[in-house]
């Protein structure tokens, strides 16, 4: 009787490991839709991008032309070089009125969106960081005055400076101004983003008041924040054409806006303010560009980065 030994089963082959950094390539199809979804993308862009700056191109263009050739050549092409003519003539034009037109508008915005922007981040900081009673009924408020269009309260508002005897003074365009519930809003979304209350509990152990804490603390650490909400009121006050139509008289005290609109309306009987038109709006359109160019390297600052570990 002959006796077999059962071998056990061999153990299966190891599996020879995958080469780390290799990836299998995607199907054909998948990368043409990839490919189709990136060429729609960006033509959906340059659209939009010409159709943005074509404006922008026809200003510069017919900056360029006298009044003959404005009307004599295509929009987009050149006539007559007359950009230097038509800007000596825009800054000599009634006495050099369009000079003290620009330099309203820049009082107007420096001094009214700075002062804006401070108030409406001291707001927006106090509705984050204090617990007081009502807190939210008054945010409610604020959100309230957003919903408002600023041209519904001219009327009340012109009313009020007319009591005050504010009418065609610089005060009665600067003191609207510093009225910003958005800027609030987004003051208040900055600072709880921004300001950890671990990094103003520090401040105060170590002896800072709470002003003092807010100026040397929270308002670094909110620039970006602020820098923001100052462009967004920087933005508004120079367009600010309503409220300075309702409460101005003196051609004096206009904003740049305004100056080139009174002028615009008088083109039928003055054919020679059309190009100082065209020209004012190209150089009325140059402090925004370099307002946005000049701070736009603080809206993504990072600047708690590291505060709290």
């Amino acid at each position: 009787m002959s006796t077999q030994t059962a071998t056990p089963d061999a153990p299966p082959a190891p599996t020879p490991p995958r080469r780390a950094g290799r990836r299998s390539a995607p199907p054909p199809d998948r990368r043409g839709r990839g490919i189709t979804s990136r060429v729609m993308v960006n033509g959906i862009l340059a659209v939009v991008a010409v159709y943005t700056l074509m404006p922008l191109t026809w200003l510069l263009i017919a900056s360029t032309k006298s009044y003959r050739d404005l009307f004599a050549t295509n929009p987009f092409s050149l006539g007559d070089f007359r950009f230097l003519a038509n800007l000596t003539a825009l800054l000599e034009y009634n006495d050099g009125v369009f000079v003290r037109w620009l330099l309203n508008s820049l009082l107007y915005t420096v001094v009214a969106s700075g002062l804006s922007t401070l108030i409406s981040v001291a707001c927006g900081y106090a509705f984050d960081k204090y617990a007081f009673r009502g807190r939210e009924k008054w945010f409610g408020v604020v959100l309230v005055g957003v919903l408002i269009p600023s041209t519904v309260v001219q009327l009340p508002l012109y009313l009020m400076a007319s009591e005050l005897g504010l009418v065609n003074t610089y005060w009665a365009v600067l003191i609207p101004s510093l009225v910003n519930p958005f800027g609030v809003y987004l003051a208040r979304v900055f600072s709880e983003g921004y300001v950890p209350g671990e990094v103003l509990e520090a401040a105060r152990m170590d002896g800072a008041g709470e002003v003092r804490t807010f100026v040397k603390v929270a308002l670094p650490m909110l620039a970006p924040g602020f820098v923001t909400i100052f462009l967004f009121s920087f933005t508004a006050s120079w367009n600010n054409f309503y409220g300075a139509l309702m409460m101005l008289n003196d051609d004096r005290l206009y904003p740049v806006n305004l100056g080139l609109y009174m002028w615009n309306q008088n083109v039928y009987q003055q054919p020679e303010l059309y190009p100082l038109v065209i020209i004012g709006s190209l150089v009325a359109v140059v402090p925004l560009i370099v307002a946005f160019l000049c701070l736009q390297r603080f809206w993504r600052s990072g600047l708690t980065a590291g505060a709290v570990k």
